[in-house]
């Protein structure tokens, strides 16, 4: 059984595994012989990178629990079934399970949006099954959480009626075995959706701009005038020992047409993908570097619209007018979802 995160009057709802054994305690701060460690051991990478971000995960990526975020996991969902009208057909799903919940973001926002009644949260990261199942405490919804690894789901076969996941598959060494596991738990019918996803074309652009901006900014903050805009140095060389483990951590890039042979070749049914954001990555990934750099609070309200709006806007560019003429794998995010045959 997980133990509760919370102080005994949590509302999250917690299942019985039988015999499970105890979920591992989170380790929030990796030494420098762990991250070596973790060079040559890609899940223990996962585990102290994961562990590292998981606290302050949330407000680094800009996730809430409200509408805007809501908005944003519902039409991830219907993006990735569009064409799909057997996907909307099934609504609310009985029972959901997230693999690499992270913080609970893509779960816990389409539990809201009416997505599933009951949902499930696993992830290899202790850190993030702790906050995940705080969020959904906060939330009131019903959601039992595992310790667990994407290639072995510790759940019986046929027990779940979709399985979502949120910028997860890419890293899981083999994502074939981790597709079959999907499978085996769904329920002959169930759906898996998975989004958020790095292309191959994507990736690459999306890494340039971060590194330039994450250089850009630290060595301007660096001027007297500047000061206040930079973090604390420690802060700093820890953000780059866990940046030091994303080369580990992150194990694949997509082209959409290969993750469709590879779902179909998992055993699913009804396979599609779907690729989003162009123009608004090539806003975003600096936005979010720059956000990352800087101490928390320094930015505000207007930076916040702006930051919103902007990726709002190039986000309507990108679905109205480049999916028509830029080839759907320059894309940065690529979603897939199948189903499970009955």
């Amino acid at each position: 059984m997980t133990a509760s995160p919370h102080d005994g009057k949590s509302d999250t709802t917690l299942h019985v595994v039988p015999d499970a054994p105890a979920d591992p305690a989170p380790n929030p701060h990796a030494t420098a012989e762990q991250v070596e460690a973790a060079r040559s051991d890609t899940k223990l990478a996962q585990v102290l990178y994961h562990d590292w971000e998981a606290e302050t995960y949330d407000d680094k990526w800009s996730i809430s629990y409200d509408e805007r975020c809501i908005d944003y996991a519902r039409g991830r969902f219907d993006q990735a079934v569009i064409g799909q009208p057997s996907a909307h057909d099934a609504l609310p799903y009985g029972r959901a399970l997230e693999l690499g919940c992270g913080t609970g973001f893509f779960l816990l926002n389409l539990m809201q949006a009416g997505i599933a009644d009951k949902g499930s949260v696993t992830d290899l990261s202790p850190g993030m099954v702790k906050v995940a199942l705080r969020n959904a405490g906060h939330l009131k919804l019903d959601v039992d959480g595992r310790v667990a690894d994407a290639e072995t789901i510790p759940y019986e076969d046929n027990t779940f009626d979709l399985v979502v996941g949120h910028a997860v598959l890419h890293h899981i060494p083999d994502v074939e075995q981790s597709l079959r596991e999907v499978l085996r738990v769904l329920k002959p019918g169930g759906r898996f959706v998975f989004a958020g996803e790095p292309t191959t074309v994507g990736n690459f652009y999306a890494r340039w701009l971060g590194r330039l901006t994450w250089e850009a900014t630290t060595r301007t903050t660096k001027l007297p005038f500047l000061a206040s805009w930079r973090k604390p140095q420690e802060e700093l060389d820890e953000s780059s020992r866990a940046a030091a483990l994303e080369a580990v951590v992150d194990l694949h890039t997509f082209d959409p047409s290969d993750l469709e042979n590879i779902a179909r070749s998992a055993g699913a049914v009804e396979v599609q993908a779907q690729t989003e954001e162009f123009a608004a990555a090539l806003l975003g990934w600096p936005v979010r570097t720059f956000e990352a750099a800087v101490p928390a609070g320094k930015l505000g309200w207007n930076w916040a619209k702006f930051a919103f709006g902007g990726w709002k806007t190039l986000s309507w560019v990108d679905e109205n007018v480049l999916k028509h003429v830029v080839p759907r794998g320059f894309f940065y995010n690529v979603m897939i979802t199948g189903v499970k045959s009955d």
